[in-house]
């Protein structure tokens, strides 16, 4: 059981997060060197569809767009603080803007050149689901690009991190990529702000890419929070 289990918590935790979310959060825990890092792996370029997932206040977008046209550029996120935060980015202007789940994508098969979320898989309760989705939502010969943190070295520091939101494995996230079908999977260490010396990796970037039209061929079960519904 985690802190933030479930999307209705992250909901909650984010409308009252958003205000400070630029100034306070970013700075400790995702940089500009941190993000340009992993979206090095994406291998973004003009005239890209580019679908962001997870984009909040559209810190990682402002990366994006950096790189590919903010027209081309689609924003997801289930906050509407977190995107009202990223409407009043005038670089982000022009980027599509839609309330969504990352695990049930609003868009057709085959319909996006790259796939970004960053910061966003610690609060995903299936993760599995939502990879598959990313590959679904690829055109073929797409990249998706995730980035998220890494469990904490020490014993107490991984008990507090668990009890708080998903904290993935290298492993985990291979396995993710590679049961949704993603072929040529490259990952890349992300030291934490405060460890000038790069002793260990904080966060993790991976990505993969998509090798034939349609859906993934991971045997998806229904959403977690579903069944657990159902079971109530």
């Amino acid at each position: 059981m985690r802190f933030i289990q479930h999307k209705q918590e992250a909901y909650w935790f984010y409308r009252f997060l958003s205000p400070v979310y630029d100034r306070w959060v970013n700075p400790l825990f995702w940089t500009p060197p941190m993000r340009a890092a992993a979206l090095e792996l994406a291998r973004l370029e003009p005239g890209l569809q580019t679908l962001d997932v997870g984009a909040g206040t559209g810190f990682s977008t402002e990366g994006v767009v950096e790189r590919v046209e903010p027209g081309r550029v689609t924003m997801v996120d289930q906050s509407p603080d977190q995107l009202g935060r990223a409407r009043r980015k005038p670089a982000l202007a022009a980027c599509r803007k839609v309330l969504g789940d990352a695990e049930r994508l609003p868009f057709e098969t085959n319909a996006f050149d790259r796939y970004v979320s960053c910061g966003s898989i610690e609060y995903w309760p299936d993760p599995q689901r939502a990879v598959a989705d990313a590959y679904r939502v690829l055109r073929p010969g797409g990249l998706a690009l995730i980035a998220g943190p890494l469990p904490p070295g020490g014993r107490l520091a991984r008990r507090l991190a668990d009890a708080w939101m998903l904290f993935p494995t290298e492993a985990e996230y291979r396995g993710w990529f590679e049961r949704a079908g993603f072929e040529a999977i490259e990952t890349v260490g992300l030291p934490a702000p405060w460890d000038r010396a790069g002793t260990a990796p904080y966060a993790l970037a991976i990505a993969g890419r998509k090798s034939a039209p349609g859906g993934s061929p991971a045997a998806v079960s229904p959403a977690r929070e579903e069944r657990e519904r159902c079971l109530a």
